[in-house]
Order: structure tokens, then C-alpha cells, then sequence
């Protein structure tokens, strides 16, 4: 971990990352686009969602394999599939869609903790939403002849990529499931390769419509573009790699998406009264997710400092994600300033993912703090609540973007739709002529006109 001065940081340190376009993304998303499911199946297989799609074998092929089987063999495979079928409920594996059955299996399949700990953790998240919600209502101003309004409406369908790999992330489900049918959204589907049990428990309890075990570059073009099975989405949501990160990218437009995040970040901003265990170990919280995320202390303390970087130290000595963790934490900063304003200063021009302020009366200076993705406010706010139960988002924005954005919250899932409804003497009386002078200057004749024969024929 290096350990720098305030005064020798540079501009590199606040730099926004590009996301560079990736040539076989944008072929993939053209490939699922034109060959609907065909596609997907075929990058599913490939890049390595889980074995779950037949090999393309032709009709002719598959005949002539089946007349050179003979009748004794063809009886015992299907004697064995009958039985095993039976036995296992394993329904039909070669579906894109994850089966009524099998979310009802999935969901048997996992602990009473789990499921517990995971309906606290919607019941968070949701009461928050709804508390979000409240504050955007519809309204109406009615004044000389002239009615303005907006309505509030909620998306049609939505899709939210959750993350599989190694280990499962129902957590991304709550996050992206539970503000969409907050605000109304009618249809959410979810896409994640190698889905897990708790996975579709967690589809299963925040109330997903529809579960499809795809991932990457083909999850987002089919959400994006719609195939013979997956539905074509208003918006897509939720977190994933560079791939996933380019493909949101190409598709924006076509459908709209939460925003474009890089590597996971923390920054937290500590001073000698802060628990160097706490803030050593959030740190590493962060740094284990992906060799390229990043975790920066800021610290009036050397003593402090060099603490942490002890316990850092011990805490990687037995940690099961070392692998990983030792990575990212090695490249991750510690930065020694004079006092809490040059603090301050760094980030809100870094404007981080996550936030962590843990020094002495920290509280009173919340509202220095601008541009963040979320904020974690004393010892005991750690990030992980965050992540997980506390209510709040965990889909946040990373790479800077956090200057124009906040995290995913019930309002990406609705609409703020203006009307007018006019009278004929505020036509008459006011906006005509208004209207009718502007349009000449900026040399639009018809604008000009469609004002002039409204008040003319008054």
C-alpha cells in the first residue's frame, strides 16, 4: 500500500477512467440482435454461464445417431431418464428461463437463516424506497388559463443483470428488484449466469416476474433488443464487469440504463480517534471484490496510518479471499494530510463510490461532503450495512461519475412526465405573442405561424 503527502498528489489521482470500447462486444450484442436465442445460447456456452445448453447437433445428425442406436439401449436410457427425472425434478435444463419448479426447489433448498436474513434485508431496503417515493408526487399549478402538471409513472419493464461467477449475489437482487416494484414497475426480469439457490430465493422473495440464467454481453443485448424467449426492457440496472459495463454502453439508447460503473472504490477520511481495526478491515471489504478495486485511507495521523497498514497486514494472513484482496490493497493509497478541510477537498474532487468519514465530531460536517455514492457516517456505519441490509443502495456510481449522480434508488425506475392545458385567452392574452416573437428570432416560419392563427382565430 503506498503512502503518500497531500502535496504530492496529482492530477492522474483524480482522472476519469474511459471505458474503451471492446470490438467482440460489440459483435455479440449485433449476433444476439439478428439470431435472437441461437446467440445467446451459444456465448452462454462459450463463455462459460454454466453447462446448461446442448451442443448445436443437426436434425440429420441427431437421426442418424439415434437409428444407429440399438432398440435394448434406446429402452435403458429412457428407463433411466424416467427415474432420474423423477427423482431429481430437474425439469428442462436446456431452457434459458428458470422454471416455476425450480425456483420452488431453489427456495427449499436454502436455510431458514438465509431466508430470514434476506427478507430483513428487503424489508430495509423496501421501507426506504417507499420513503424515497414520497417525496416526488404528482402536481399542478393552475394560474391565468394556464394548467401545468407533471405525472409521476413508473416504468413498464425493467432488467436487472445480477453478477454470478464464483459466488452468488442475492444482495444485487434486493438492490435492483425492491425500488423497481416500489415505484410500480409492472414486469422485472432478472438475468445471472450460474444462478445459485440463494440467488433465486432472493428473485423469489423481492418479487421478480421472470429469472433467466444468462450472463455478460449476451444477458444485456437480449434485455436490450428482446429474443424469441427474453423480453425487450425499458431500462437496464445492476452491477458487472467491463464487459457487461461496455455492453450497457452500446446498448444505451435503445433502452435506457443506470449509469456506467468502474472497479469497486472506498475512500475513508479517519483520524486518531477512529478504531484502526474498523477502518483496516473495510478496506480490505472493498479491495476483495476485484483485483482492480481500490481502497483509499486520508488521515491526519501517521501513527494512525501505520496502524492500519498493521492490521491490514494481519487481517490478509488468514483471510479467504487473500488472493484477490492482496492484489488490489498493494495498488490502494493512504494519503497524510495537515487537517480534515484538505480532506474534504480531495474527495469531492475524487467524488468516490463509498464514503466513510470516522473522526472526532465527523457528523457536524456532513454537508461539506458533495459528491459521493453513498455515505457512511462513524465507526459503526460500516460500509457492509450498506451493502446489504441497512435500506439503503448498494448499485453505485464509481470512476468520479458520483459529480452528476447518485446511486440506483426507487426514482431510476419512474418517469416525471410534463402536460399543459391552455386556455384561449392565456393563448390570446400572453403566450402568442411571446411564442411568435421567439420563433422569428430563431427563424422557425411555421412555430411562428401555428402561434399567429391560434391568437387570429381567438
Amino acid at each position: 500500500m503506498k503512502l503518500i503527502k497531500y502535496s504530492e498528489l496529482t492530477e492522474d489521482f483524480y482522472k476519469y477512467q474511459e471505458f474503451e470500447g471492446i470490438e467482440s462486444v460489440s459483435s455479440i450484442i449485433s449476433d444476439v440482435k439478428n439470431r435472437g436465442d441461437v446467440a445467446i445460447k451459444e456465448y452462454s456456452k462459450k463463455f462459460g454461464d454454466g453447462d446448461l445448453f446442448q451442443l448445436e447437433v443437426s436434425p440429420e445428425e441427431i437421426e442418424k445417431a439415434y437409428e444407429e442406436t440399438s432398440d435394448e439401449i434406446k429402452d435403458s436410457l429412457k428407463q433411466a431418464i424416467e427415474k432420474y427425472s423423477k427423482k431429481f425434478g430437474d425439469g428442462d435444463l436446456f431452457q434459458l428461463e428458470v422454471s416455476p419448479e425450480e425456483i420452488e426447489k431453489a427456495y427449499e433448498e436454502t436455510s431458514d437463516e438465509i431466508k430470514d436474513s434476506l427478507k430483513q434485508a428487503i424489508e430495509n431496503v423496501r421501507n426506504f424506497a417507499k420513503a424515497q417515493l414520497s417525496v416526488i408526487k404528482n402536481i399542478e399549478t393552475n394560474a391565468n388559463g394556464i394548467k401545468l402538471g407533471h405525472k409521476v409513472i413508473p416504468l413498464e419493464r425493467i432488467g436487472a443483470y445480477v453478477p454470478g461467477g464464483n459466488y452468488p449475489l442475492p444482495s444485487s437482487v434486493i438492490m435492483s428488484v425492491i425500488p423497481a416494484k416500489v415505484a410500480g414497475v409492472k414486469e422485472v426480469i432478472v438475468c445471472s449466469p450460474k444462478i445459485q439457490p440463494a440467488t433465486i430465493t432472493a428473485c423469489k422473495l423481492a418479487g421478480t416476474d421472470r429469472i433467466f440464467r444468462i450472463g455478460g454481453v449476451q444477458a444485456i443485448a437480449g434485455m436490450a433488443y428482446g429474443t424469441e424467449t427474453i423480453p425487450q426492457v425499458d431500462k437496464i440496472v445492476g452491477p458487472g464487469n467491463k464487459y457487461v459495463t461496455a455492453a450497457k454502453k452500446e446498448v444505451y439508447g435503445v433502452c435506457g440504463i443506470d449509469f456506467l460503473a468502474g472497479p469497486s472504490e472506498v475512500m475513508i477520511i479517519a483520524d486518531e480517534t477512529a478504531i484502526s481495526s474498523f477502518i483496516a478491515v473495510d478496506m480490505l471489504a472493498q479491495c476483495e471484490h476485484d483485483p482492480d478495486a481500490r481502497a483509499y485511507l486520508i488521515t491526519t495521523s501517521d501513527k494512525f496510518a501505520h496502524d492500519v497498514i498493521d492490521k491490514v497486514n494481519e487481517f490478509l494472513e488468514n483471510l479467504e479471499t487473500k488472493e484477490i484482496a492482496s492484489i488490489s490493497i498493494s495498488k490502494s493509497t493512504i494519503i497524510l494530510v495537515e487537517n480534515i478541510e484538505q480532506a474534504v477537498k480531495i474527495a469531492n474532487e475524487k467524488a468516490p463510490e463509498h464514503l466513510e468519514i470516522c473522526y472526532k465530531n465527523a457528523e457536524k460536517d456532513t454537508d461539506k461532503y458533495i459528491n459521493y455514492g453513498s455515505l457512511f457516517i462513524g465507526n459503526y456505519s460500516a460500509e457492509v450495512f450498506g451493502d446489504y441490509c441497512s435500506g439503503t443502495n448498494h448499485i453505485l456510481p464509481t470512476n468520479g461519475v458520483a459529480r452528476y449522480t447518485g446511486g440506483l434508488s426507487v426514482l431510476d425506475f419512474i418517469k416525471v412526465q410534463t402536460y399543459q392545458q391552455i386556455s384561449k385567452e392565456a393563448a390570446q392574452n400572453s403566450l402568442c405573442g411571446i411564442s411568435s416573437n421567439l420563433a422569428n428570432i430563431e427563424g422557425l416560419m411555421a412555430h411562428k405561424l401555428s402561434a399567429n392563427l391560434r391568437k387570429s382565430l381567438c
